[in-house]
Order: C-alpha cells, then structure tokens, then sequence
C-alpha cells in the first residue's frame, strides 16, 4: 500500500512558478513510475507529466517546456516544477503512482492562475 500526499498548490499570477511536491509513504516508491494529472472544472483528467522508475521523462504537449517533472527516491517524493504558468493550468493536481496492477492517488492539490 502506497499513500501520496500533495503539496504546494496555490494561487499564482500568469507568467509565474509553483514547485508541486508529492511524498510517498509506504514500500517500494523506487519500481514505481510517478504521475501528475490534473482536473480543470467541467473537464476530464489529463495525465501532464511522468517519470519512470529509471529517470526517463514525458509531458503533455501543453506543459512542454515549461513544466519539470522530478524525482527523489532518497526522499520518496515526487516534484513537479511548473513555469510561465498561464491561466490555463488552472487545475487540481494529482500525484499517481504507477506499477504493474498497483495504482495509487493523491487527495489532489489546487493551482490557480490569475491576476
């Protein structure tokens, strides 16, 4: 069993930065493969960002460039780097972890991106 707990969300003004971090309690945090979704009201789940258990990375078209996805096994959590936000990104985030039939999900945290 695997409980992820988000932090960091916020209200932030177009064009700035918020650091996400997911902590990972429980065994194994290494063979996962770590997730970021988010939830824009009245739209589905996107998946914006994942790393794998090797370090190798993938993002949405739309965060390209912007966002980092980042991982400290050491720590067991799981960082989520976003930059030049827009409004857009408006959204809860969801850290997910990932790993053959085991899928795990944080409680979710907001970002807002307004002036």
């Amino acid at each position: 069993q695997v409980q992820l707990v988000e932090s960091g969300g916020g209200l932030v003004q177009p064009g700035g930065s918020l650091r996400l971090s997911c902590a990972a309690s429980g065994s194994g945090f290494d063979f996962y493969a770590m997730n970021w979704y988010r939830q824009a009201p009245g739209k589905q789940r996107e998946l914006v960002a994942t790393i794998t258990s090797g370090g190798s990375t993938n993002y949405a078209d739309a965060v390209k460039g912007r966002f980092t996805i980042s991982r400290d096994n050491a720590k067991n959590t799981v960082y989520l780097q976003m930059n030049s936000l827009k409004p857009e990104d408006t959204a809860v985030y969801y850290c997910n972890a990932r790993w053959k039939l085991r899928d795990y999900w944080g409680q979710g945290t907001q970002v807002t991106v307004s002036s």
